[in-house]
């Protein structure tokens, strides 16, 4: 059964004069292998996918940019970078990853029914608030606050209901990029394929910045009035980032996705 959300909350912010829909039929999604779960280092040669002097920039750039702009990188030898990386924010929909997460981890080695991957596809391809509402009230706010203490989060909190609940750039940055570990293995490949499968008009801000430079990306984006998020695991060539985006008090979504484009380019080099 759904959870009663106040309608501040389930009233979402028009996209272009569309809301994050609810009942938009999600594509069929084949699982495709995915790689072990990262939990060291990587020592290949292989290029770095941001470099200091590239964050530099993108922290001039969110400086110049009308309302609040958080922004934090974590790369894989531990390196937490951005601005106002611990600033607190509303989550919006980015929180339907680690909604997914905790039903995956619910799930363990088991199988997922037909009703469950049917809410996980609406919920991530397509952002269906309904879909997460039906998984808010499965696994309520102790499944959110078992998944950020797994991913290492600092400021979470769980407020009642998913569309509000408080998030960090940095936190958020934890956890996509362990978010391989934080997935139980039987349903990895499935979970890696539900976030690389985002319908076309959600793919703005830092797929087009990443696809640019040859990066697989898995992300969730959130919006709402005065709400544009975005956060991101990159991949290339053996090495991986995460990369957290939380905007507020934007004058446009346009303007908020064009904000998260600007600094992940600055970021990708």
């Amino acid at each position: 059964m759904l959870v009663a959300l106040a309608p501040a909350v389930v009233a979402l912010a028009v996209q272009r004069g569309r809301s994050e829909p609810a009942r938009t039929p999600a594509p069929a999604v084949a699982e495709v292998a995915a790689p072990p779960a990262v939990t060291g280092v990587k020592t290949a040669a292989a290029p770095v996918l941001a470099t200091s002097a590239g964050i530099a920039a993108a922290v001039r750039y969110a400086r110049t940019r009308a309302g609040t702009v958080a922004f934090a990188v974590l790369d894989e030898r531990g390196r937490l970078r951005g601005l106002r990386r611990t600033l607190r924010f509303p989550s919006a929909s980015v929180v339907k990853a680690m909604l997914m997460v905790a039903v995956l981890r619910r799930a363990a080695g088991g199988h997922l029914s037909a009703g469950e991957r049917d809410l996980l596809r609406r919920m991530i391809t397509v952002s269906d608030n309904d879909a997460a509402s039906a998984i808010y009230a499965q696994v309520g706010g102790a499944g959110l606050r078992s998944v950020a203490h797994a991913a290492g989060a600092k400021r979470f909190a769980d407020v009642g209901n998913w569309a509000d609940a408080q998030l960090t750039a940095a936190d958020q940055a934890r956890f996509f990029l362990r978010f391989d570990a934080l997935v139980p293995a039987a349903h990895r490949r499935y979970a890696r394929k539900l976030l690389s499968s985002i319908v076309g008009w959600q793919r703005w801000g830092i797929p087009p910045a990443a696809s640019a430079h040859r990066m697989k990306v898995f992300f969730k984006g959130g919006w709402r009035t005065g709400i544009v998020h975005q956060v991101a695991l990159l991949e290339r060539g053996g090495r991986r980032i995460a990369l957290a985006v939380l905007t507020s008090g934007e004058p446009s979504m346009d303007y908020g996705e064009d904000t998260i484009e600007g600094i992940a380019r600055r970021v990708l080099g």
